[in-house]
């Protein structure tokens, strides 16, 4: 499957949402400017970020096991009181010294640690991609659920606009003799209810905008009809298959697989000898206070000594801490094994039921659309017939139900429709920045920072002081349920 292209075509049958909700053309944000401002300030992938970068860590944190150490260590020591048969001990001294150590052979586990490490970098990164398909779908969920939720508002207050008409017009038949009270209960009864069902919706759009800004950073305004998606598989089977080469989670899975495969090899270098090359130095000054046994004779009053040599460890009985931290590596890879597979079934079902959605929805909109062009129909010749005495007050009453409730199932099952594609993209592996086509400056590049951090060696680097990256929403204004006109 190729990029996803965000190009001017409106998402099939929005007509009926632009007539719904009226107004001229004004200016909105689309579905990319709204994704790109997620990527950029969203805490769910600014904090993933990060989390990342504190992963990049562990790859020098097991190479500097791998490094040379060297360490110094001073001492001045002031005798109190020296023991009485000792005449020549000294009252006062100084001692300085270093030792440099070089790791030379240690079972494998510095290694197979380093390797574990890069893996689960490699893991991290395919997680992050994975963050994002889950934060960009929440998005265009939310996006929808703005469009819907505001077509809806403005059908229902259409609807209670209608009904209130309907009930004038038939008190005023009433007044004539033309109608009987229980016309006017039916149309005051109907009238109700659609004002409550108008409450209702009313409420649905104000939690979808607060959600928006959650995910998004700002209040909606105006937002532009979706772009239309790229062609889709057309099997699930076919879905599947893409999405078991592409998902991100199960690539992260994978990689967890390896590490853990690593984790055991380290795990068994405990039980293997590690030999080191030791290089020490010292030097002591007595500050002229060491005393001769000798009278007479003079004494040196500091001394320097240097080592070098190789030293070795060789474990022969370790109370069983190596068999447990092998039988544990063993029973994590095990875990990691079966991680993958759930993992692996995960996916397979959310595609398989994305798909199902994605299908479904398709179907429910042309019988949708063929709903509301039936009961348009259907409600001008009852109110034509009821013009001549042969319909009644609540046959129109019904048939204007009919066709608000079509009009709501059209635009909701667009949404559906919308947001199962992108599902079902993003469980292919298809829903990521990089596939989006998303604007705003270069793409965050997680390698960036690994690439940054994995060699250095330095005791005193460290980043700048945390700031925060996204942006908070406590300013924003309590949202209510206005309804803006959407560009046709």
């Amino acid at each position: 499957m190729g990029r996803i292209r965000f190009r001017c075509r409106a998402l099939a049958g929005a007509a009926l949402v632009a007539l719904a909700l009226g107004g001229s053309p004004v200016s909105a944000e689309t579905l990319k400017e709204a994704l790109t401002k997620a990527y950029l300030s969203n805490p769910t992938l600014t904090g993933a970020r990060a989390g990342q970068r504190a992963e990049d860590e562990n790859v020098p944190l097991a190479r500097a096991q791998a490094l040379p150490s060297l360490g110094a260590n001073a001492e001045y020591t002031e005798v109190l009181r020296k023991p009485d048969n000792s005449f020549n001990a000294p009252s006062r001294s100084v001692f300085a010294g270093a030792r440099l150590a070089v790791p030379i052979y240690r079972g494998g586990g510095v290694k197979n640690a380093i390797r574990a490490a890069d893996t689960r970098v490699m893991a991290g990164q395919a997680g992050l991609r994975g963050t994002e398909s889950i934060v960009f779908t929440n998005v265009v969920a939310a996006y929808m659920d703005v469009i819907r939720d505001s077509a809806i508002v403005s059908l229902n207050r259409a609807n209670v606009g209608v009904l209130e008409v309907n009930l004038q017009a038939t008190k005023d038949r009433f007044e004539v003799g033309d109608l009987t009270r229980t016309d006017i209960a039916q149309s005051d009864a109907r009238l109700a209810i659609a004002r409550s069902d108008l409450q209702a919706a009313e409420a649905l759009l104000i939690g979808s905008k607060e959600r928006y800004i959650q995910l998004v950073g700002n209040a909606p305004g105006t937002l532009e009809n979706p772009p239309a998606l790229p062609n889709f598989p057309t099997s699930p089977d076919q879905a599947v298959e893409t999405a078991l080469e592409n998902n991100p989670d199960l690539i992260a899975a994978q990689r967890e697989r390896e590490a853990a495969r690593f984790d055991v090899r380290g795990a068994n270098a405990s039980r293997l000898p590690s030999v080191s090359g030791v290089s020490e130095g010292s030097y002591t000054n007595y500050l002229g206070t060491l005393g001769s046994s000798i009278p007479g004779a003079a004494i040196a009053q500091s001394t320097k000594t240097a080592t070098l040599g190789v030293e070795a460890t060789i474990p022969l009985y370790q109370g069983g801490a190596p068999s447990a931290r092998m039988r544990q590596a063993q029973a994590r890879e095990s875990q990691s094994i079966e991680r993958q597979i759930e993992v692996e079934r995960s996916i397979i079902s959310q595609t398989r039921a994305a798909y199902a959605s994605w299908r479904a929805s398709n179907e429910v909109i042309e019988s949708s659309r063929l709903a509301v062009s039936a009961n348009t129909l259907s409600l001008e010749g009852v109110r034509a017939e009821n013009s001549v005495g042969t319909r009644t007050i609540i046959e129109i009453l019904n048939a204007e139900q009919e066709l608000l409730n079509a009009q709501v199932q059209l635009v909701t099952a667009q949404r559906d429709a919308y947001v199962a594609g992108f599902s079902l993209l993003a469980a292919m592996g298809q829903a990521e920045a990089r596939d989006l086509g998303l604007e705003g400056g270069p793409l965050y590049d997680p390698m960036t920072n690994y690439k940054r951090v994995r060699n250095h060696i330095g005791d005193w680097d460290s980043d700048p002081t945390p700031e925060p990256v996204a942006t908070r929403t406590v300013d924003t204004p309590a949202q209510n349920p206005s309804v803006v006109a959407f560009p046709k």
